[in-house]
């Protein structure tokens, strides 16, 4: 594995089940009553992060602590960020106290690779404006496998705020990579531009209309609804919420009719939910529901990343310390 995690791309398919399965490992350790292991003692992670985050920025934060690395939260409202400090001086200032890894959430996309040719330290994308989110992609494959095995010809199903959507972006990446047949659905206007030429070169599935991808072929193993990502609109891209969710929402009649045909389809969100717009109370919470196992998998799988950034394979069983 490369000293970055930038985007779903820089993985192979072998990288990616051995992360998988090195997640399987530290899965177990949340199951301890002791939930701690050396294999980071020594080093020292920093997730700054210039955008709010709830699930992210813990998950990273347990992972590193439960393998003993030293953590430190940063948040561009804490640092000199504040006070018109430049990204890279920021950056700089902090990997010069001799840092092993950022883990790095910024508004602006390319910002994480952009910093990885700054620094020594290695870098984490946690997510970087509308472009990428790698680890995002990784939890959400992890719960896949967990439930349906090997995810090569499983049909996957993405639904909502496209264009804005860092989550999907990673996912349409790291499933194509596991052979996974995906299908996005969108209204035209939260469609990414160029979504069409993209999507004949990478080999997914466009559809506008929600009930045709969910019930017009074979039924989906898995359905993801997407957050509509209000706070990054500007202006209107769809004329009222009831008509979204009327259109692209999973609402209580779609799952029954997704579940009478595929009984053990999964139904995922990467969060924050928009309960009542994007997915209804009762999908959210129904026994098909996968959404708090995602967040069980972010720890999991965030410390099998760092684990392998900064340890390697060669690294000894992650039993054990690294130094």
């Amino acid at each position: 594995m490369a000293r970055h995690l930038l985007s779903a791309a820089d993985l192979t398919r072998d990288e990616v089940l051995e992360i998988l399965r090195t997640a399987a490992s530290m899965h177990d350790v949340q199951r301890r009553e002791v939930k701690k292991l050396p294999a980071l003692r020594g080093r020292t992670v920093i997730n700054l992060f210039f955008e709010d985050s709830t699930r992210t920025r813990s998950s990273f934060e347990i992972a590193g602590k439960w393998m003993s690395a030293d953590t430190i939260n940063i948040t561009g409202k804490g640092s000199s960020a504040s006070k018109g400090e430049s990204l890279r001086d920021t950056v700089l200032t902090i990997t010069a106290m001799a840092v092993d890894a950022l883990v790095i959430r910024h508004s602006a996309s390319g910002a994480c690779h952009q910093v990885a040719e700054w620094v020594d330290a290695s870098v984490i994308n946690a997510g970087d404006g509308t472009h990428e989110h790698p680890t995002q992609a990784l939890l959400d494959a992890y719960t896949m496998t967990q439930r349906l095995g090997d995810l090569e010809g499983r049909r996957v199903v993405i639904v909502g705020d496209l264009t804005h959507s860092r989550v999907f972006r990673s996912n349409l990446l790291l499933l194509k990579t596991l052979g996974a047949d995906v299908t996005v659905v969108a209204p035209p206007t939260l469609m990414p531009s160029g979504a069409g030429p993209w999507s004949r070169q990478d080999g997914f599935a466009l559809e506008q209309d929600l009930d045709d991808a969910l019930f017009g072929g074979p039924p989906p193993d898995v359905v993801m609804m997407l957050r509509v990502q209000r706070e990054r609109m500007s202006g209107g891209y769809f004329p009222t919420a009831r008509e979204y969710t009327v259109g692209y929402g999973l609402t209580r009649p779609r799952l029954d009719r997704l579940r009478a045909a595929n009984d053990d389809v999964l139904v995922m969100h990467p969060g924050p939910m928009n309960r009542g717009l994007e997915i209804s109370a009762e999908a959210a919470d129904s026994l098909n529901s996968v959404i708090l196992d995602q967040v069980s998998a972010g720890v999991a799988v965030r410390m099998a990343v760092l684990y392998h950034l900064l340890v390697g394979t060669d690294g000894g069983s992650i039993e054990e310390g690294s130094a």
